[in-house]
């Protein structure tokens, strides 16, 4: 059995769709999207803190697993919006253009632990101004990094995805697998 240190729906819906046994047990680490680190150290460290955090919290006996996932355009990293306005500002930015989306994964069991990053680039066809406030009324975009939901309204706004699609979501499946085979739980 793992423990999940997220509520997130989606995340517990791909380890069903996976198979893995798990509970949830959010996680209280603060993410920190403003820190001074490059992307892929930022998404992977936040994942880190969130895995340790509900690890130390639940007596170090089960293995936790950890995610944060992030939006990076030009270097800026994109998470989740404060409003609606905040929203409208991300959908533009994206918009006709190609991003990253970056999700740290993390394992800590028995005072260890294995974590890595996986990348996905995501284009965007050109969304008009009409598309993105209904997208924003439905409500979608606002608990979501970059303001968006590619399984959910906001495909349609995906022209292609290059990596894997469980990524974007908020969980890579192929990485997932890994760290808890190499943190010794099957995957």
């Amino acid at each position: 059995m793992v423990i999940l240190a997220s509520q997130s729906p989606r995340r517990s819906e791909i380890l069903r769709e996976m198979g893995i046994s798990f509970r949830v047990v959010p996680s209280r680490y603060e993410e920190k999207n403003d820190r001074p680190l490059p992307p892929d150290e930022l998404v992977r460290l936040q994942a880190e803190g969130k895995a340790e955090e509900v690890w130390r919290r639940c007596g170090g006996e089960e293995p936790v697993l950890g995610a944060d996932t992030i939006v990076v355009l030009d270097d800026a990293v994109l998470g989740k919006p404060a409003d609606e306005a905040e929203a409208a500002r991300m959908l533009e930015r994206l918009s006709g253009r190609t991003h990253e989306v970056m999700t740290g994964v993390s394992v800590f069991r028995d005072g260890r632990h294995w974590s890595s990053v996986c990348v996905s680039r995501v284009t965007f066809r050109k969304m008009s101004g009409n598309e993105i406030r209904d997208y924003i009324a439905t409500g979608e975009p606002m608990d979501k990094a970059g303001a968006y939901a590619v399984q959910g309204l906001g495909r349609k706004f995906v022209e292609k995805v290059d990596g894997p699609v469980s990524n974007v979501i908020g969980l890579p499946k192929e990485l997932t697998e890994e760290l808890l085979r190499r943190a010794g739980e099957p995957g």
